[in-house]
This record gives C-alpha cells, sequence and structure tokens, in this order.
C-alpha cells in the first residue's frame, strides 16, 4: 500500500497523526507522510485514517 496527503485539502486536523505517527507527521500548515510505503503492521490504521479523514485528504493504492 501506498499513502499520500492531498496537501491542497488537508485542514491540519492531526486526526491522521493521532491514530497512525509511525506513517504520518504534522508539518508546518499540513499532515506529511514520512513513510509513503506503508509496513503491512500499519495497512489497516492507514485505511481507517483514510476513511476517518473529514476532507478525504488522504489517498491510498
Amino acid at each position: 500500500m501506498k499513502v499520500k496527503i492531498d496537501a491542497d485539502l488537508c485542514t491540519a486536523c492531526e486526526l491522521c497523526t493521532s491514530q497512525v505517527p509511525e506513517v504520518f507527521e504534522m508539518g508546518d500548515d499540513v499532515a506529511e507522510v514520512i513513510t509513503p510505503d506503508v509496513p503491512a503492521e500499519f495497512t489497516d490504521a492507514v485505511s481507517e485514517a483514510a476513511r476517518d479523514c473529514p476532507v478525504e485528504a488522504i489517498i491510498v493504492s
């Protein structure tokens, strides 16, 4: 699984960083992906964060 953040949509609510800090961190103004190739043990959590994102800024593939 790969993940990225659409910085134009991100509102910096910190939901993803609180759910999966191993993959997401806060940048200056928006969340950033620190592990674009998601390790297997975090795929469920990243999928959940993508579903929970209030502005659908998390893109998984």
